[in-house]
């Protein structure tokens, strides 16, 4: 009896949050360690079909980093990072292209169906909702620019599709490879211009902020493989539960938000500049770290806000 009180006591939370989130847009960007474990990944997409059950639109972003430096070591090639991104040369891109869009993004999508939702896959196979430009970053000590081959930085997102799409009751999921943006003006691409390929590889991550920016989503939820953010590093359970931009910026100076989380912060902070009232960074190795998040007072992981 207990238990069946307390599960009724959870569903009179939870449906308070059902009606706020009604029709309104979750970008929840996956990746990391949860991707690697099949039956984690099948439980985490139940809650995001649980989600657009209800009558939130989730839209899913996704990396695959580790299954591409897989992929990489079967065929020979050794992965090269620069600056925390990866180096990404013709081969590369292809390898990266094809585990994305044919093993994780497929993987996903055909799950999501099979629960009785309806998913579709947007990537650069098909219907790409990305553009980038080509991305550079500077050397520390010169200021020169460093090339990354064919990496690039979303600068569009195909909002007119996504917005149908959630319309109808679709939940889009997107790989991480653009398509270059169409420069004007620009002449005939050079041999070996990264441009020539008309792909770029772009950090998950940062996708996810961008798409959330550009949807001006209720919120924006980057699963880790960590609690959240924690504050001071030589205890492991001070994981902050809320925190601000100004505190953000400050951990970041005094180095406590390392290299791992930086690409995640960056992403919670394109989406929060661009309107999104908050973005989260949750464990999603737990079980419903999801629904615990969105749908109970308590809340999971790390909220940021920019005030």
């Amino acid at each position: 009896m207990n238990a069946a009180i307390a599960k009724a006591a959870a569903l009179i939370e939870a449906h308070r949050y059902i009606q706020r989130f009604r029709d309104k847009i979750v970008v929840v960007k996956v990746g990391g360690s949860i991707q690697e474990d099949d039956e984690r990944m099948r439980a985490l997409l139940t809650d995001v079909a649980f989600m657009s059950g209800v009558g939130i639109r989730p839209v899913i972003v996704h990396g695959g980093g580790k299954s591409i430096t897989r992929a990489m070591d079967a065929a020979g090639l050794r992965a090269r990072f620069i600056q925390g991104r990866r180096y990404t040369d013709r081969a590369t891109l292809e390898i990266a292209e094809h585990v994305l869009v044919n093993d994780c993004n497929k993987f996903l999508v055909d799950n999501l169906n099979a629960s009785g939702s309806r998913a579709i896959g947007l990537h650069s196979l098909g219907s790409c909702v990305l553009l980038a430009d080509r991305l550079t970053v500077a050397d520390p000590k010169t200021g020169e620019a460093i090339d990354l081959g064919y990496v690039g930085t979303v600068s569009e997102v195909n909002t007119i599709l996504l917005g149908a799409l959630c319309e109808d009751g679709f939940i889009p999921v997107i790989a991480p490879v653009a398509m270059a943006r169409p420069q004007n003006g620009a002449g005939p691409a050079r041999v070996g211009d990264p441009d020539a390929i008309g792909k770029y590889n772009v950090n998950a991550d940062t996708a996810a902020g961008h798409v959330a920016a550009a949807l001006k989503a209720e919120k924006l939820v980057v699963l880790s493989d960590t609690h959240g953010i924690r504050v001071e590093p030589d205890r492991p359970d001070s994981y902050a539960s809320a925190l601000t931009r100004a505190q953000i910026d400050g951990l970041a100076r005094s180095g406590v938000i390392g290299e791992g989380m930086l690409p995640k912060v960056e992403a919670c902070l394109i989406a929060l500049n661009a309107g999104v009232p908050k973005a989260h960074i949750i464990d999603g190795r737990i079980p419903h770290s999801l629904l615990l998040e969105i749908y109970t007072d308590e809340g999971i992981g790390t909220q940021i806000t920019l005030r």
